[in-house]
């Protein structure tokens, strides 16, 4: 799998992808994630990328041009399943999407700056606009490395235990259960009985049941309007 991600900080992202799951993928060769610095496409001396927004207003817009070289070249040399845009206004990021593009070969990732891109680069060129959530950041550097490391822990090998991400929070729309280690007794806390019994169809239940408890108690709103599964 190829990620290329176009950005104007992109300092910003060497330290997320040079440590941990992300790091022993990229060892393995399982990804390739590169940085595109965006203002290697632009001809202005000072290598600026925004420019006021037609119409006045408040903030700085990326300017068409650099991107629209920086998604051709790439474009170019391969085929890209997604060109995703990071934006408040686009879809929710969740697991569910997650483990979709964890299936793609090649995406970009265009990560939004300033007050956005020229609205144009987002009629004709991006595929998929993506938000981390109701919140505005300084740019789209975290929701790209966000993006990133979900997609790549779910890449087969990338974890050394494939069981693990399958049991995460939201793969099946539950929140994981709650996990306890040695030793099972700590300041009179003590680990539930169940987990100590060694019956695994039994323990397997009591998880179901807690990731069922949690989910409604901590998440309802992943039940559905409902509030049932």
């Amino acid at each position: 799998m190829r990620i290329d991600i176009i950005t104007v900080l992109p300092e910003l992202l060497e330290s997320p992808f040079n440590h941990s799951i992300v790091k022993r993928a990229k060892d393995k060769k399982l990804v390739e994630i590169n940085i595109i610095n965006l203002r290697d496409f632009t001809n202005d001396k000072y290598k600026s990328v925004d420019d006021y927004a037609f119409g006045g207003g408040a903030g700085m817009v990326m300017m068409i041009e650099p991107i629209y070289k920086a998604i051709e070249k790439l474009k170019s040399e391969r085929h890209y399943d997604e060109i995703i845009y990071t934006s408040p206004d686009g879809e929710k990021f969740n697991q569910k999407m997650a483990n979709q593009l964890s299936l793609k070969n090649n995406i970009i990732i265009l990560a939004g700056h300033y007050k956005g891109v020229d609205q144009r680069i987002r009629d004709n060129l991006i595929t998929r606009e993506i938000s981390i959530g109701d919140y505005v950041l300084s740019g789209g550097e975290l929701p790209a490395a966000a993006i990133t490391d979900a997609i790549v822990r779910l890449i087969p090998g990338a974890i050394s235990d494939e069981q693990s991400a399958l049991s995460d929070s939201f793969q099946d729309d539950l929140l994981a259960p709650p996990v306890y280690t040695r030793p099972a007794d700590f300041n009179g806390w003590k680990v539930p009985e169940i987990l100590l019994s060694g019956h695994t169809a039994k323990i397997e239940n009591w998880r179901h049941e807690q990731s069922e408890e949690r989910t409604s108690r901590l998440r309802p709103d992943l039940f559905g309007n409902d509030g049932e599964k």
